[in-house]
C-alpha cells in the first residue's frame, strides 16, 4: 500500500475572510472587550472577520447547545467565502459535537485552516485524522490582541501562509509567561525558557535531531477520544505516516503528574505511539507533583524503555509563547543547550 498524502489548505493571504467560531466554550460578556481587540488587530493586518452568531454567549463552559456548536462549525468550515478559522479560545466540552458533524462534506470540501489549542485541538485532531488535512496546533483568536506580538506568537501568521512543497523553520523562545493576567494587552514574558532532554544530564550540550510526522493536542482533551470513531489514530499512523514515523507533541492543564502518566499509558496501550521517533512536552499549566512523583517521573514511566528522544518544558500549550505545530507536516526537530527549532515541510 502507498503511503497517502496530506492535504494542504491554500495559504492565508491579505483580505481573506477569519472564521471566529466557538465550538467549545464562548466569549462572556466581560470579556467581549478582548475579542474586540483581537478583531481590531486583525482587521489591521487586512484580514476580515466574520462571528459565528454564538461566539460572543456562554453558559455551562459552551457557546450553546451542542447541536447549535455543531453547525455553526460546519457551516464555517463548508463556506467558500471563509478562508480559515480562528476559534475565542478552547473550553471543556467540544468532543459532544463531534458525533453531529457532517464528516463526509469535510472530507470531499476544499481544506482550510484551523487554528488554536486547548480544546480546540480535540477538534483539530479528529478533523487531520478522519480527513487527511493539516491543521495547526497554536495560538487562540483571544491571544492576538497585542499589534506587536513576540517572535514566537507571530510566526503563526507564517505557518498558515506557506504552500504545499515549502517550509518553514521556527526557533524556539528566549523567555515565556509563568502566569495569566488578561488585563495586559499581551503575555507577560517572565521567565527565561529551557527546553530539556528526558535522561539528559544537567548541562549536556549534545546536539539532538529527530524527524516524523507531527501528531499532538492537549492531552487532557484529545484522550477522550480513545476507542471512539473519531481517533483512528492505527489506520491514520498506516495509511500517512508508514514511512517516516510520528513527532508526537503534547500539552496539558491541570493535570498533575498522576494524571500525565495515566493519559500516557492510555495512549501508548491504544498504540498510538507505535512508530514514533520523538516526543515534545509543552510546560505544564495547572500542574503539581503527586506526592513524590514528579513530572519527570511521569514521562520516564511511560517512555523512557521506548529509547527515542524525549524533550519537555517546550513551547507549546497554556504557558505561552507557543510555536505552531501542523498537524500531518513532515517534521525536524534539533535541540541543543536548552534551544530547539521545529522546520516543518508541507508535503
Amino acid at each position: 500500500m502507498n503511503q497517502r498524502s496530506i492535504r494542504y489548505p491554500r495559504p492565508l493571504v491579505k483580505g481573506d475572510t477569519i472564521g471566529v467560531v466557538a465550538p467549545s466554550s464562548g466569549v462572556g460578556e466581560s470579556m467581549h472587550r478582548y475579542l474586540e481587540e483581537s478583531t481590531d488587530h486583525m482587521e489591521r493586518l487586512d484580514f476580515i472577520i466574520q462571528e459565528s452568531p454564538y461566539v460572543r454567549h456562554n453558559d455551562k463552559c459552551v457557546s450553546g447547545p451542542k447541536e447549535t456548536r455543531a453547525a455553526e462549525l460546519n457551516a464555517f468550515m463548508l463556506d467558500p467565502g471563509i478562508n480559515a478559522i480562528i476559534p475565542p479560545w478552547g473550553g471543556q466540552f467540544l468532543m459532544d459535537i463531534l458525533p453531529l458533524l457532517d464528516w463526509e462534506a469535510l472530507k470531499k470540501s476544499s481544506p482550510k485552516w484551523i487554528l488554536g489549542y486547548s480544546d480546540t485541538s480535540t477538534f483539530l485532531f479528529a478533523y487531520t485524522l478522519l480527513t487527511g488535512t493539516a491543521s495547526a496546533h497554536g495560538t487562540n483568536f483571544m491571544d492576538l490582541r497585542l499589534s506587536e506580538q513576540d517572535a514566537v506568537t507571530s510566526r503563526w501568521l507564517n505557518v498558515l501562509q506557506t504552500r504545499a512543497g515549502e517550509e518553514i523553520t521556527q526557533t524556539s523562545s528566549t523567555h515565556y509567561q509563568s502566569k495569566w493576567n488578561m488585563a495586559l494587552p499581551g503575555f507577560n514574558l517572565d521567565t527565561p525558557s529551557h527546553w530539556k532532554q528526558l535522561g539528559a544530564a544537567e548541562g549536556t550540550n549534545e546536539l539532538t535531531s529527530f524527524s516524523g510526522r507531527l501528531l499532538g493536542g492537549c492531552m487532557d482533551t484529545i484522550t477522550c477520544l480513545i476507542g471512539t470513531p473519531f481517533a483512528p489514530v492505527e489506520d491514520y499512523l498506516h495509511q500517512y505516516c508508514a514511512d517516516e514515523g510520528t513527532i508526537w507533541y503534547l500539552e496539558s492543564c491541570e493535570m498533575d503528574a498522576s494524571d500525565i502518566y495515566r493519559r500516557l499509558w492510555q495512549m501508548r496501550q491504544a498504540s498510538w505511539f507505535a512508530g514514533a521517533n520523538g516526543f515534545l512536552f509543552g510546560r505544564p499549566d495547572g500542574y503539581s507533583d503527586t506526592d513524590d512523583f514528579t513530572f519527570i517521573d511521569a514521562l520516564s514511566s511511560a517512555l523512557g524503555d521506548l529509547n527515542v528522544p524525549v524533550l519537555y518544558d517546550v513551547d507549546l500549550g497554556h504557558l505561552p509563547p507557543q510555536m505552531t505545530f501542523v498537524n500531518g507536516a513532515l517534521g525536524q526537530v534539533s535541540y541543543e543547550d536548552g534551544q530547539g527549532t521545529l522546520h516543518m515541510t508541507y508535503v
